[in-house]
Order: C-alpha cells, then sequence, then structure tokens
C-alpha cells in the first residue's frame, strides 16, 4: 500500500503532467530563462487557511530553489487583504506552478473553512463531525487533511483501514447476522484487527445489531431526530453512534443534542466550495 507521502507525490507528477504537457508556451514564449520574481498568496474571502505545507511540497518538486516565505500557516484564520505566503524565484516557475497551488489550496481552505463552521455549531455537544469517502478522486488524502485542519475528525481512509457493514453489504449477505457473522469469520481467518461499524435503516435492524452484538458503532441512516434520541438510548453506551444521511448545518445540533457520538456529513468534501484567493507578483 502506497503511504501518504507516495500518494501526494503522485497526485502532483500527474496534476504537472495534465497541466504542463510537453511545455507551457505562453510562459517559454515571453518570459526570458533567467527572469526572477516574487509572487504573493492574496487572501480575497475569509475563511481557515488550508494546504501550505502542500504547496511548499509543490513549489519544490518543481523548482528546488524557489523560496517560500510563510506568513500564515494550517489552520489561520485569514480575512480579506491577508498575504498568506510570499515564493520567490524564476519567473517562469512562479507561473507555471501558479494553477496546482491554487486548485490545492482553495479547495482544502473551502474544506477546512466549511468543517469549522460545524464544529462550531456543535460547541459544546461531545458530538464530533466526521468526512466521508465522498472526495475527489486521488485527493483524497488532501481532502481529508484538510478536514482535520478544520476541526473535524477522518472516518475511515478508504476500504482498508475499517470494516463497514451498509445496507447493500446487509442486503447481499443476507442479513444483520450474516453479515456480522461473516465479518468476524474473515477478520479471523486474515488475521486482522478492524474495527467494525455497521448501518441500521430501522429499529428492527437495530435490535437485531443489539441482540447479535460484535460491532464498535452503529450508524443510524436517515433516522429522525426523535428517533436518534430513542436509539441512543436503546444503545446505551455500549456502542458508539454515528448519524448520517441527509443532516445539514440547520439540523447538526439537533442530532448532537440527542446523544449521538458521530455525525457524518458528505457535504464537508463533495460540494464544496473553493476559497477565493489568488497568486499576483509582487
Amino acid at each position: 500500500m502506497l503511504s501518504v507521502n507516495e500518494l501526494v507525490d503522485r497526485l502532483i507528477d500527474l496534476s504537472f503532467a495534465e497541466d504542463i504537457g510537453d511545455g507551457d508556451h505562453t510562459t517559454l514564449c515571453c518570459i526570458p530563462e533567467d527572469a526572477m520574481g516574487r509572487s504573493k498568496l492574496l487572501i480575497k474571502e475569509e475563511g481557515i487557511l488550508a494546504g501550505v505545507e502542500i504547496a511548499k511540497e509543490v513549489f519544490h518538486r518543481f523548482d528546488p530553489d524557489m523560496l517560500v516565505e510563510v506568513f500564515m500557516g494550517d489552520g489561520s484564520h485569514v480575512k480579506v487583504g491577508d498575504v498568506a505566503m510570499i515564493v520567490s524565484g524564476r519567473v517562469r516557475s512562479l507561473l507555471q506552478t501558479e494553477r496546482l497551488m491554487l486548485n490545492i489550496m482553495q479547495r482544502m481552505s473551502g474544506i477546512a473553512t466549511m468543517t469549522h463552521r460545524y464544529v462550531e455549531r456543535l460547541e459544546g455537544t461531545h458530538t464530533h463531525v466526521l468526512d466521508t469517502r465522498k472526495t475527489t478522486p486521488g485527493m483524497r488524502m488532501l481532502e481529508k487533511q484538510a478536514v482535520k485542519i478544520g476541526g473535524g475528525v477522518n472516518h475511515r481512509i478508504g476500504l482498508f483501514d475499517m470494516i463497514l457493514l451498509k445496507d447493500n453489504h446487509v442486503d447481499f449477505a443476507g442479513g444483520i447476522e450474516n453479515a456480522i457473522d461473516r465479518c468476524h469469520a474473515y477478520l479471523r481467518e486474515k488475521g486482522l484487527d478492524l474495527k467494525i461499524e455497521i448501518e441500521v435503516r430501522n429499529f428492527d435492524e437495530l435490535e437485531r445489531v443489539l441482540r447479535r452484538g460484535g460491532v464498535d458503532r452503529i450508524m443510524l441512516d436517515n433516522f429522525t431526530v426523535d428517533d436518534t434520541r430513542k436509539a441512543v438510548e436503546m444503545v446505551a453506551g455500549r456502542y458508539e453512534t454515528e448519524s448520517s444521511g441527509g443532516i445539514t448545518l440547520d439540523t447538526l445540533r439537533d442530532y448532537a443534542e440527542a446523544g449521538v457520538d458521530f455525525i457524518s456529513v458528505g457535504a464537508l468534501t463533495h460540494s464544496v466550495k473553493g476559497l477565493d484567493m489568488s497568486f499576483k507578483a509582487c
């Protein structure tokens, strides 16, 4: 399995390949090879900054001689007019790295900003907001990092680091009991030690899980707030609980006050707006 750093390196290489191709002919035709300059990262919208460390990697992988002066790091609360960093080096390098750096930082900062809003809404409760696997292909590690920078908690990274028995798994396995039993048999056979979560769609399924046991967390899928409160009382602290399905910023706190441990929100990554910023000569 590839490490996080190896995945990020591959993303950067692929991104440069798709953007630059056989050469940035616009830059090559009008900028002398030895021209030197400086550009600043200008913030144009209030939010939470994320992606600074990845941006530094983008610059240095493209041109190790680029100098990055960071004034505001990951997790900083930024406002319009702030200058987060100044980058010095060959003008050609500044121009050719600009778009990839902005794509990453705008996306990550938008996610961190959105996550921060959800985290603020949960203040005073014991509930944590989780991300999901509803991420941009190839950018999952960066997007989940942005969630953490915004104060959220990462759910499983992929299909390999946790068992999550969802509705389709349960249905194809022939029911709750079969799914849980087969899960444990598989883990024993493979010598794996993974957390087990199971999704339930109604109280009948919840009761069957409680009778069977053998899980670490129960996901309450599309339960109302009142039903969530009742379900949490039924679980009575035996397992972690998670609410999922159509929960918005407006309804988030109601679910937290119903007593769940976690709330998963796909919107943190699947439909977020990038934070506005630009990279300008200075």
